[in-house]
């Protein structure tokens, strides 16, 4: 007698060991996190495929880092002769992506009351323009910021190891970007071209952020500059560093919160520098872990952690 082989009942795949959910419990979980979503809390924005797009503008500045350091990114062989083509390459890119991600900012943020006090919808173009005819500025401000890491640490053996090692160069390179996006009132873009550089390097930088020429961010974990601080020529910061505010005040108030650092200062590893009437004084020092919250002259070198200073 011939038996007759039966196929496999069909069902679900076998679970993996170690998981024992049943199915209708999971369909219980999915409904619950659906229901949520009829709460009204600010985070369910089920309109946010209108917002703009993390990654397409994480990819429009990975477009400009090549523009800038086109050396240090290029895949083929270059000279002074021939540049033009891969800068066009790149630049056509950036501008694809970031005029869309720009509309989508200022459309989105004129569809919920304009609540940035932002330029209209329909000037992304421009904006996008705007920034590409101050790349030229924006390279002078970072080949003096490239220049300052080499000259100020005597362990960089070369400029090309610190455009490529260096994660200060980076976090301030995108900060001269995303600042340009901030001066033209730019929504949410600015901040995530910022975000983006904290997340690889550990160096927080607010966007509107006011920083000079020749800045140079010694190791840089953990360094902390906020939403309203000026930064003059030649200043360097070490690990640590915190530029911040003494309070949180009302949503939109336009008054400086946080530090002014002038020309020609550093300011060691874990210092905290609170406050927008603060000012640190040309040519100071201010030593590891010290905590201010007041002015100090030109001239002073701060130490321990009171205002103890020698001018």
């Amino acid at each position: 007698m011939v038996r007759m082989r039966k196929d496999p009942p069909q069902g679900p795949e076998p679970m993996p060991p170690g998981q024992h959910y049943r199915y209708d419990e999971l369909e219980q979980a999915i409904d619950a996190v659906v229901a949520s979503y009829g709460n009204g809390y600010e985070i369910n924005n089920l309109e946010s495929a209108a917002l703009p797009n993390q990654r397409a503008v994480i990819e429009a500045f990975t477009h400009l880092l090549p523009v800038i350091y086109l050396g240090f990114y290029s895949g083929r062989s270059l000279n002074r002769g021939n540049p033009r083509h891969a800068i066009a390459e790149h630049m056509y890119a950036a501008h694809a992506i970031l005029v869309e991600q720009i509309e989508r900012a200022l459309t989105y943020d004129h569809w919920m009351g304009n609540r940035a006090g932002t330029c209209p919808a329909g000037s992304g173009e421009a904006i996008v323009l705007d920034l590409f005819h101050q790349l030229p500025r924006i390279r002078h401000l970072l080949n003096s910021d490239v220049r300052a890491a080499y000259e100020g640490d005597p362990a960089a053996d070369s400029i090309e190891e610190v455009v490529f090692s260096y994660p200060s160069i980076l976090a301030i390179t995108a900060h001269r970007i995303a600042h340009v996006l901030r001066l033209a009132k730019v929504p949410m873009i600015p901040r995530i071209i910022s975000e983006y550089a904290h997340s690889e390097t550990g160096i927080d930088i607010a966007p509107g952020a006011r920083i000079g020429e020749r800045f140079f961010i010694d190791h840089g974990t953990g360094v902390v500059i906020g939403e309203t601080t000026v930064i003059g020529r030649n200043v360097k910061l070490y690990q640590g560093v915190t530029l911040g505010a003494l309070s949180i005040p009302d949503r939109g108030a336009t008054h400086q919160r946080h530090p002014t650092l002038e020309d020609d200062v550093t300011v060691y590893a874990g210092a905290t520098i609170l406050g927008g009437n603060t000012i640190i004084g040309a040519g100071s020092v201010i030593g590891g872990n010290v905590f201010l919250i007041e002015s100090v002259p030109p001239g002073s070198k701060v130490f321990g952690r009171s205002r103890d200073h020698q001018g």
